[in-house]
Order: C-alpha cells, then sequence, then structure tokens
C-alpha cells in the first residue's frame, strides 16, 4: 500500500482537530488566505479535503450502513445509497471492527465497476476515541492497484522466464565442452560438438541482444528523434535480413503493396520489428508456401501485412502472442530457434512509436501480422489526389 493511503487513513483520524488547530492558530487567516475557506467550520474542512481526494473512502457505522463516501468511492460502484455493495469489503469491515487496523486487496468486479475488473488495496482502520464506546464505525480506504500487482506479476514472471532461458543454452554449452573433452580422439565428433556450440552460442547471444533491445524499448533509454522514414526500405531491409532463413525452407517472400509511403519514427527500430514478424512467419511455416509482405495507407497510418500460410494460431493464444517469452508451441521452441522475445519487441516498437500490431489467425490457414505507423503529415499532404482517393476505398 502507498504512503498516499495511510496519509488518508491518517487524515481520517486527524482532519478536524488539524483544522481547528489551523483556525485557532491563524486569528488573521482571512486576511492572508481565502475568506471563504478560513470562515467554514472544521467538519465542513475536513469533508472538503475528503471529496478532493482520489483515493476512495467510504466510513462504514456499526449496523453496515455507510455513514460518508466521497465522490471516487461512489465513481467505483461500491456504493449505493447507503449501502456496501462488496461482500468483501463489508467482511473486511468486521473484521477491522473486531480485530484492528487490516490491509488487503480485493477485487471488485467488472460489472461493477463498468471499465473491467479492478483490483484495490484497502485499508481499514477501526475510529473512535475515548468518548465513543467500541465497536464503532470503521473507514476503508481504497485505492486502485491494478497495474501495480499486473507490473509487478510481469516482473516476476520476466526474471523467472529469463533465468529459464539463459539456463537452457548455458546448460548446453557447458555439456557440450564436456563431449568434446571425452571425445578428444575422434575429429569426427569433435566438429559435430563444436557445430552444437556454435549453434547455442548463436542462441545466447541472440536471446541477450534481444533482452537489451527491449529493456531500451520499455523505457530504459529515451525513444530517438522521430524523422521521416521510407517504408519501402524498411520492407527491403527486412527481407534482405530473412531471405537466407527463408531459402532454407525453400520459401518464398512477396513483396507488394503501395509504394512511396512515409512515416516518422525510428528506422533501425521499424526495421528489426518487420524483420521480426518476417521472421516468425518463416519459423512456422513448412513445405514451399509464400510468405508475403505489403504496405498501404489507410485512416492516416501506414499498415505493414505480413501474411503466412503455415500452422495458424489457437484463438486461446491470439491475444498472448505478444507477450515476452510466450509460445504458442513449447516444444518447438528449440526447432524454431526462437527466443520468445520477437513479437514483445515488435509489440513496443509499435507503442513507442504511436501505433499498434494486430494479428488474424486460424489454425491450418497461417496467419497475418499488421504492423500500423502513423503516416508523417508532411508527406501525406504531398499524395496525388487519386492515391487518396484510393486510401478512402
Amino acid at each position: 500500500m502507498s504512503p498516499l493511503v495511510a496519509l488518508v487513513a491518517g487524515l481520517l483520524l486527524g482532519g478536524a482537530v488539524a483544522a481547528t488547530i489551523i483556525l485557532r492558530s491563524r486569528p488573521d487567516a482571512a486576511v492572508d488566505g481565502d475568506p471563504a475557506v478560513a470562515g467554514l467550520p472544521e467538519a465542513a474542512l475536513a469533508r472538503r479535503l475528503l471529496d478532493l481526494m482520489d483515493p476512495a473512502v467510504v466510513i462504514v457505522d456499526v449496523d453496515d450502513a455507510v455513514l460518508l463516501a466521497n465522490p471516487s468511492a461512489r465513481a467505483l460502484g461500491v456504493v449505493r445509497g447507503t449501502r456496501l455493495m462488496v461482500p468483501d469489503l463489508l467482511s473486511l469491515a468486521h473484521t477491522v471492527r473486531s480485530g484492528g487496523a487490516r490491509r488487503l486487496d480485493v477485487r471488485l468486479p467488472g460489472d461493477l465497476v463498468g471499465a473491467g475488473p479492478r483490483l484495490m488495496g484497502v485499508h481499514g482502520v477501526r475510529l473512535h476515541s475515548g468518548t465513543v464506546p467500541l465497536p464503532g464505525p470503521v473507514a476503508l480506504v481504497l485505492q486502485d492497484v491494478t497495474e501495480t500487482r499486473r507490473s509487478e506479476a510481469v516482473r516476476r514472471d520476466f526474471v523467472a522466464n529469463v533465468g529459464h532461458e539463459l539456463k537452457t543454452p548455458v546448460g548446453a554449452l557447458s555439456l557440450l565442452a564436456e563431449a568434446i573433452e571425452q571425445a578428444a580422439d575422434d575429429p569426427e565428433a569433435v566438429q559435430r560438438f563444436a557445430g552444437r556450440i556454435a549453434h547455442e552460442a548463436d542462441r545466447l547471444s541472440r536471446l541477450v541482444r534481444e533482452l537489451i533491445d527491449l529493456s531500451r524499448l520499455q523505457g530504459g533509454e529515451p525513444l530517438p528523434e522521430l524523422v521521416p522514414v521510407d517504408v519501402d526500405r524498411v520492407i527491403a531491409e527486412a527481407v534482405d535480413r530473412t531471405r537466407t532463413a527463408a531459402r532454407a525452407k525453400n520459401l518464398d517472400i512477396a513483396v507488394g503493396g503501395e509504394q512511396g509511403l512515409v512515416v516518422r519514427g525510428v528506422e533501425s527500430q521499424l526495421s528489426t520489428a518487420v524483420t521480426n514478424l518476417l521472421a516468425n512467419a518463416v519459423a512456422y511455416s513448412t513445405g514451399e508456401n509464400r510468405i508475403a509482405v505489403a504496405a498501404r495507407a489507410r485512416s492516416g497510418f501506414a499498415e505493414i501485412a505480413v501474411t503466412d500460410s503455415g500452422i495458424g494460431i489457437p484463438r486461446k493464444d491470439r491475444q498472448r502472442v505478444f507477450e515476452r517469452f510466450y509460445r504458442v508451441d513449447q516444444s518447438r521452441a528449440s526447432s524454431t530457434g526462437g527466443t520468445g522475445l520477437g513479437l514483445a519487441i515488435v509489440k513496443h516498437v509499435a507503442s513507442n512509436h504511436g501505433g499498434a500490431v494486430s494479428v488474424w489467425s486460424e489454425e491450418g490457414l497461417g496467419s497475418t501480422f499488421t504492423l500500423r505507423i502513423p503516416l508523417d503529415s508532411s508527406a501525406t499532404a504531398a499524395v496525388a489526389p487519386e492515391q487518396r482517393e484510393k486510401e478512402r476505398t
């Protein structure tokens, strides 16, 4: 729970007292400050303070009736009239009333919040003094910790996944070095093991390089200045990088679509993103299929689509393919040589450029990944009228 929530709890207990001290110690407050504020009674000042707070605050009486709820609490939908609508919050209030202050994460259902389920960090405290017998009212201070908890989970998963992914090539290198030592008298075996060492070293190098790239894209370094970038050049560079791997699998890469599109971005990052999409298409295509990459202008964006006729992606996995280290088929990880970071890098490149990436796929029919990057406005203004008409249709 953040220090802000603890502060709110303290303010609930001492706000009125603090207001009284300030007003009584400064008889000239109406001169130095706002006369309207200085003239307010202490209780009104405390209530105004609660109403202006971002954290949701609810005070529940001994009979579970809501005595006070600030606008943030009512906006969450946890209070209706004088009723607390979330059973977990009522249960927490009972626990606090009998046992003292508690902290707990409570999940609010999406239909209640109206914007998807949210996780709230709740701090419950008893409000009582020498003049109020126990049990007394309970204050619940709620703060949205959905993104905080999600980030913590992602960080834990990332560390665990990095450890696992690094262990595989490092362990393989150790075993292969041991095998070479034992096969010192067999030149063919030494050559075979040396080839495997080179393969694992390349995989390890690629993993480290992509981890560094992902760290930079996620905010480790400021994004370079966006400049006009020729989409044709980006596609040509990406095709050139993946042509050798495609030929090794008897795959053709066909290039089409509109030419002359210009976006604002970082050319090296955009080339990496399109290269990763092509590499992904090559890795999951079989036989003598064709991979197509094409660009078009639409609604102020350049759309670069990479289409394959490979194995496709199951419906349950389509929204997760852009997660770090996520693989649709873990058993194919070694055979494809992928690190599970390529599509995550594409996602962050798109986000950093004010764009997005999406996927269409059907099992057995293939996939189409579409990278959308904002067009350069100065270049768009120079597009011929007939081309703009074509874009609208």
